[in-house]
């Protein structure tokens, strides 16, 4: 079945803001995967006395609604502080697009994910910040929660699909979820768990269940 887009969407597609480099910006990232579908890169040109966001472009590998929500992200965080770019999230970016189809509302969260990243990546350049990005339960799940279940277009952290999160040794990660083997959804959710878990220093390896299939 086509997917049905809003008219914004299909206007943010076809007529991109803010896409290509910035030369020499001060901040950049990438974030998702062209194995996975979906790669978005942010690049950043910030006032260091105001820490105003003076320029922001963005690169896509991905379909319209990637495009389109990397679009609309850097329509809103041009011209805003580091601290309120921060703030926008992937509901606010599928809103002012007119919503998603729920099978597309991952590409809402890897929008945000890729500007935060990029802020990120400016406040440890710039800032002098540091980050915990050890292997913690509470990282997972910080990672967790940008895991779409495309069914009804919301994170499986609020869905409260993940049922259990463990660090065994030797750094192995096991992620139990309530959903099917069966249901369309859950070969799409593993692999982005693999895919978001692997940015993890030193892990081994993650294991993926159904709580479904344990009991």
């Amino acid at each position: 079945m086509a997917i049905k887009y809003s008219e914004k969407v299909i206007e943010h597609f076809k007529h991109p803001k803010n896409i290509g480099q910035i030369e020499n910006p001060d901040a950049q990232a990438t974030e998702g995967s062209p194995s996975c579908g979906d790669q978005l890169s942010i690049y950043l040109k910030v006032n260091p006395e105001t820490n105003v966001i003076n320029d922001i472009k963005f690169e896509s590998y991905g379909c319209a609604s990637n495009i389109a929500t990397a679009s609309i992200i850097t329509e809103l965080a041009k011209g805003k502080t580091i601290e309120e770019a921060k703030n926008i999230s992937w509901k606010k970016a599928a809103d002012d697009l007119g919503g998603l189809p729920p099978v597309k509302m991952h590409c809402s969260v890897l929008s945000v994910d890729a500007l935060r990243s990029a802020i990120k990546n400016y406040e440890e350049k710039h800032l002098g910040k540091h980050f915990d990005n050890s292997l913690s339960k509470k990282n997972i799940e910080k990672e967790l929660n940008k895991i779409i279940y495309g069914k009804v277009g919301v994170d499986i952290i609020t869905l409260k699909m993940v049922k259990y999160i463990g660090i065994r040794e030797a750094n192995k990660v096991i992620i139990e979820i309530e959903i099917a083997k069966d249901d369309p959804f859950f070969n799409e959710i593993n692999d982005e768990i693999q895919e978001r878990l692997e940015k993890f220093p030193n892990i081994e390896k993650i294991v993926v269940a159904s709580v479904l299939e344990v009991f």
